[in-house]
């Protein structure tokens, strides 16, 4: 009896899969939902958009709010001088960058933290070094106190409190999901391949919410 308990438990499971599997592709929506991510007074974690922010690209043009628009975007915080963790976060978001590079849906906005050294001109040559020739990938940088107010208060990115003045300093491996009506949807150590991996599915979930 239990011989056959097996074979039909099995059957069953894969009964399961496939039922699960032609009600995605049937209703279009994503197995999994990703979470949404919101400072704690809202009680409803989708209200919450990520404010209007604006800096200058490596192309010398600006990258705003009006660029992400209807845009799935992964957004991290660096500076070119790091030897820490920096060179790591790169490589791994180079991973991201190749994986959807001709999908014209997914942007990626990498900010420096240190806007007196990270000129136009010093980005794009860093972002050249990283294979980045075109749009999809942006480096940006602009006034320090508005890098760190989008860093703390827009991202919520878990880092130190502080003003953006001359002393104040972040430096984080977060990468954040931002999908295409500005909701946080994601947090990731960038350092850790595993971890961007998780980053790489949950874009693809992304891409198939209505």
């Amino acid at each position: 009896m239990k011989r056959l308990q097996f074979p039909i438990l099995i059957m069953v499971l894969i009964i399961g899969v496939l039922s699960i599997l032609y009600y995605k592709n049937k209703n279009n929506t994503p197995i999994k939902q990703l979470p949404y991510f919101a400072p704690p007074e809202f009680t409803d974690k989708s209200k919450y958009i990520l404010p209007n922010f604006s800096f200058v690209n490596q192309y010398g043009l600006v990258t705003d709010s009006r660029t992400v628009r209807n845009k799935i975007y992964v957004a991290d915080f660096f500076f070119v001088t790091c030897t820490s963790i920096c060179p790591i976060m790169a490589n791994q978001m180079q991973r991201v960058y190749h994986q959807f590079q001709n999908d014209t849906n997914i942007l990626i906005i990498s900010h420096t933290v240190n806007p007196e050294e990270d000129s136009v001109h010093i980005l794009k040559i860093y972002a050249e070094d990283h294979g980045a020739y075109d749009k999809k990938w942006l480096f940006v940088t602009g006034n320090k106190k508005h890098l760190y107010e989008v860093a703390r208060k827009g991202y919520m990115l878990n880092v130190e409190p502080g003003n953006g003045g001359t002393e104040d300093f972040i430096h984080t491996q977060q990468f954040v999901l931002i999908d295409r009506t500005g909701h946080i949807r994601g947090y990731y150590d960038g350092t850790d391949s595993i971890e961007v991996n998780r980053l790489i599915i949950d874009i693809k979930v992304l891409e198939s919410e209505k």
